[in-house]
């Protein structure tokens, strides 16, 4: 799984060997890399890599193939952030989002396809946003990887899908991970957020991680094609006024 280093992508991969899969961890911090590998018990391989290179994820799908005798499952979760001003876009920006959240995915995906396919069965889990699904302000280029990658999980459930391999992706609201740790300090933030969720507070990562291992898991094996929101209900039920009814 990819983004294995902190946050949502580190309680991911502690779930997923708790319930007996062994992991692949792969980020470009590999000391952090280290760290989640500790914490694991079914001998995790730790693969160091930025996925802005085109040329790396052939390489992580090889590496990871060989050391697990085969891949059975893809997490993509690794993802660039950005909330710029539409006015402050420029093609540089917009490309490092591209590359990461949108380029490499679908790379990892290509490389692991013919084995999956040659075993008649896979799954592939990808980390979505509520910016896909709602507008939400400065994110345009953001919500549009997500969006992206949304589309490619519906087209690639009904392209893989008879070869026994089933996509999904997962569209976390706001998480109480270190991304959000600026934000959080601004005054009525948290509260605004917990306002707009009809569950009444943030998430966690764990809550993302344990939807994650249901769809890598059996208890999923009829489940295709969809964007699952683990968001407390914000995107379903937030009004145009800001508030959640």
């Amino acid at each position: 799984m990819t983004g294995a280093s902190r946050g949502i992508g580190a309680a991911i991969a502690e779930a997923l060997d708790r319930a007996g899969a062994r992991v692949a961890l792969v980020a470009r911090d590999g000391a952090a890399l280290e760290t989640v590998a500790g914490r694991l018990d079914n001998d995790p391989v730790v693969l160091v890599a930025d996925l802005a290179d085109p040329a790396v994820p052939a390489r992580l799908v090889a590496e990871a193939s060989e050391q697990l005798g085969g891949v059975h499952v893809l997490v993509n979760n690794a993802a660039a952030a950005a909330r710029e001003p539409t006015e402050d876009l420029d093609a540089a920006l917009i490309d490092r989002l591209y590359a990461v959240n949108v380029r490499a995915p679908l790379l990892l995906i290509a490389a692991l396809v013919p084995g999956m396919v040659k075993r008649g069965s896979g799954v592939i889990i990808s980390l979505s946003s509520v910016s896909a699904v709602v507008g939400t302000p400065r994110r345009a280029a953001y919500a549009a990887t997500k969006g992206a990658l949304d589309a490619a999980t519906r087209s690639l459930a009904i392209e893989l899908g008879p070869h026994g391999i089933r996509v999904n992706s997962v569209a976390p609201g706001a998480v109480e991970t270190g991304m959000w740790a600026r934000n959080r300090a601004i005054p009525g933030v948290i509260e605004q957020i917990e306002a707009l969720t009809p569950l009444r507070r943030w998430s966690t990562p764990d809550d993302i991680a344990d939807v994650v291992v249901f769809l890598a898991s059996d208890a999923a094996r009829f489940v295709t094609g969809e964007t699952l929101s683990v968001d407390g209900g914000m995107a379903k039920t937030t009004d145009l006024y800001g508030g959640a009814v």
